[in-house]
């Protein structure tokens, strides 16, 4: 009998997905399906029930589809943005756009992603394009 390898077997999507930002790479899911892509890293895909999803590069292109500002006192760092960004590839995550003022970050502004750090940990943050 043929062994099926479990979706659920070794390291976790989780886990797969921080270890390449660790290694500078931000990487999305695409289910090998129906070829849609995915993002929190899931072990089945959210729009069939797959679980083949292979890893794909980021192309980092977004648009800011939802925008709001983090307040914070002067001396806890000022203001942040918090934003949704539809990924080029299409699906939305939760981030901040660094670089400009909270103030100026506008819904539909086109974003480019890049791997921060906010304290000590890895993630995916965006500037303007």
């Amino acid at each position: 009998m043929a062994e099926t390898s479990s979706p659920f077997a070794g390291d976790g999507p989780e886990a797969q997905f921080r270890k390449a930002l660790a290694a500078g790479e931000f990487n999305i899911q695409q289910c090998q399906s129906c070829r849609k892509h995915v993002f929190y890293p899931r072990a089945l895909c959210n729009h069939c029930g797959s679980p083949q999803l292979a890893w794909n590069k980021a192309s980092g292109d977004g648009t800011v589809y939802s925008a709001s500002t983090e307040r914070y006192r002067p001396e806890q760092g000022g203001d942040k943005s918090i934003v949704v960004v539809e990924l080029a590839e299409g699906p939305r995550l939760l981030s901040r756009v660094t670089d400009i003022a909270p103030a100026d970050v506008k819904i539909g502004m086109k974003v480019k992603a890049h791997i921060g750090e906010d304290s000590g940990i890895k993630m995916i943050l965006f500037r303007k394009a």
